[in-house]
């Protein structure tokens, strides 16, 4: 056999090596991903024990840190779809099965739990600065004076996809399995498929543990309240299970209420409407209002009653509008936002969220928070129309998120190896919704789960169903969330069950701690009055 030269003998010998190398990675990818699967079928839990002093009470608790497996329907009961991480707190030394227990979510969609959990409820709180830019770690975890513990056990729960939790898809087959990932993620995520699977994790979850006597809560954020209103009518409607309440905080029933880009949405004016109380706080609170109100309630009081009269009945006229009445809106826009007149004019009568958080303290080339109205920060583009970034989210994350990863696998003992992640990898929710009562395939164009918390109340007459939200909120405005109560499809004797209470705070209503304290102090005492229990 003819020799070939070395040169040619050693590439030859390197690209073999590298074939082999790179077909050995492949292999070990896809066993790696294999095995990750099997762990992921089987629940896991890691068991630890601690107290926390809420307002001058210990309290010793039992934490579970731990992940339950759902599986899917029909067909396809016996097939492990979903692992979904929850950290669960039970005050020992009590009858566990008459112990309220509240479920407890954030939004996203797709969003790991750890905002509510480190910042709100938990027996550890992430200090951060109240309305400036927390500075780099060490972060500061402390006793939390204000966690639920005292009132009700509660369980955090991470969305499918987010924090630990995970979509599984076990086929052996490298291909197929990813076909797999591909369906899972269609059923999950989307509004009825993300509610499926919340109530599926509740049911499960009171079986492992002995909870379906317990009085029982919902408590979501967000779009986490979006969720508690399609979780309610599943539980109440289709698995029976009667709550005991539904808190609501930061909530967004109708997504035609968000002031988010309503300028793509032409004809719809209600957003602008329902987002002047906000624009009118926040003018107050950074003091760019022509003249300093001396009170904030009275002041947003006024506003209310000028967004719902005089200035919807003027943008309802469109372009019937006469010049001289739009002058005059534009003068009376200007002293409720502080937004100059010839602005407002030129848009039309019409700001954006975005316009508004770019334009505020524009003579300043300064941000406006969204989350939070109270943060501020240097623009992106001060030459830009809307805001780019938001200053209260770039302010306090990365405290949640270091805080949160360090406490977990130093304190719970669970995910040393795990990556946490912050949101889940989605590619496209699905915002489509078929509504309660609706025949066939008939879906909304824009998400409105206010009939799935109609139904709920509807058939469950004693549900009781508590709002909060915070006067410095763009994300979800909180005149947004009133009117939307106000329009639910109930009758007026289901009025009295809703009730509310508004913070001098943003979107995390927590984040502010005095603000914290009134939250915890209403949540805490309307779980007293609704758990049918008296003294625990």
């Amino acid at each position: 056999m003819r020799k070939l030269p070395l040169v040619v003998a050693l590439t030859a010998v390197l690209l073999s090596s590298v074939a082999v190398a790179g077909t050995d990675k492949k292999d070990e990818k896809a066993a790696a991903a294999k095995s990750d699967a099997a762990v992921m079928v089987q629940p896991q839990t890691s068991t630890s024990e601690g107290s926390v002093t809420v307002e001058g009470k210990k309290i010793d608790y039992k934490a579970v840190a731990g992940t339950l497996v759902l599986h899917g329907s029909g067909d396809k009961e016996d097939e492990p779809q979903i692992s979904m991480f929850y950290a669960a707190y039970f005050k020992k030394g009590v009858n566990a099965s008459k112990r309220p227990i509240t479920f407890i979510y954030n939004g996203g969609p797709g969003s790991a739990t750890v905002w509510l959990h480190m910042g709100a409820f938990g027996p550890k709180r992430v200090v951060t600065a109240d309305d400036t830019h927390t500075p780099a770690a060490p972060y500061q975890l402390v006793n939390n004076d204000y966690s639920l513990l005292d009132a009700s056990d509660v369980v955090f729960i991470d969305a499918p996809g987010a924090g630990f939790s995970r979509l599984i898809a076990n086929d052996a087959d490298h291909g197929k399995r990813a076909e797999q990932m591909k369906e899972r993620k269609k059923d999950v995520y989307g509004v009825d498929g993300d509610g499926h699977a919340f109530a599926q994790f509740i049911t499960q979850f009171m079986s492992q543990y002995g909870r379906w006597n317990s009085p029982k809560y919902l408590f979501g954020e967000s779009y986490g309240t979006t969720r508690s209103a399609v979780v309610a009518n599943i539980l109440e409607n289709e698995d029976s299970v009667d709550l005991n309440g539904v808190i609501l905080l930061s909530q967004i029933l109708s997504f035609d209420t968000s002031v988010d880009g309503p300028e793509f949405n032409p004809g719809i004016d209600l957003p602008y409407e329902l987002g002047l109380p906000t624009y009118a706080a926040t003018a107050f609170y950074h003091h760019k209002l022509p003249q300093q109100p001396a009170a904030l309630e009275p002041f947003l009081k006024e506003v209310e009653q000028c967004a719902m009269g005089d200035y919807a009945q003027a943008l309802m006229q469109g372009s019937r509008l006469g010049a001289a009445q739009k002058q005059a809106v534009a003068e009376k826009l200007h002293q409720y936002t502080g937004l100059p007149v010839a602005y407002l004019l030129k848009a039309n009568l019409r700001v954006s969220g975005g316009m508004f958080e770019h334009a505020l303290q524009a003579d300043t080339d300064t941000t406006t928070g969204r989350l939070d109205t109270r943060f501020s920060g240097p623009s992106m583009d001060p030459m830009g129309k809307s805001s780019d970034y938001d200053p209260q989210s770039s302010a306090i994350s990365s405290a949640y998120v270091a805080a949160f990863n360090n406490y977990v696998r130093t304190e719970l003992k669970f995910g040393q190896n795990q990556p946490y992640r912050l949101f889940a990898d989605i590619d496209h929710w699905d915002f489509s919704h078929k509504a309660p009562g609706a025949h066939g395939e008939a879906l909304q164009s824009s998400t409105n789960v206010m009939t799935d918390l109609a139904a709920a109340m509807k058939t469950n007459p004693n549900l009781k169903v508590y709002v909060n939200g915070g006067y410095y909120d763009l994300a979800t405005p909180y005149f947004a969330a009133d009117y939307e109560d106000h329009h639910l499809p109930i009758p007026a004797s289901l009025d009295a069950n809703i009730s509310y209470s508004w913070y001098p705070s943003g979107h995390m209503v927590y984040a502010h701690e005095p603000s914290l304290k009134l939250l915890h102090d209403n949540v805490a005492r309307f779980i007293d009055q609704t758990d049918n229990l008296g003294a625990h």
